[in-house]
């Protein structure tokens, strides 16, 4: 899933080295936190938030074969 996060992110960003995923797990949830570049912030979230939702479609589909819900927070 880490991969895929990256995958969508690099090309929506100018430094693609500073993207970072972490993941965190608990009982029923998996949690990936990504971080970008703080210029670069802007660009991932998009207008209205409307790029992260879509990140998160992709995300949230990508992870129904697992039992877990799956969550990400961009920072």
């Amino acid at each position: 899933m880490k991969a895929l996060i990256t995958t969508i992110v690099e090309p929506l960003v100018d430094h693609p080295e500073d993207i970072k995923v972490v993941e965190k797990e608990e009982p029923n949830k998996m949690v990936y936190h990504l971080t970008v570049n703080p210029e670069d912030v802007g660009k991932v979230i998009g207008k209205n938030g409307r790029i992260a939702k879509s990140i998160r479609t992709v995300v949230y589909a990508a992870g129904t074969n697992t039992k877990k819900r799956i969550y990400l927070d961009i920072m």
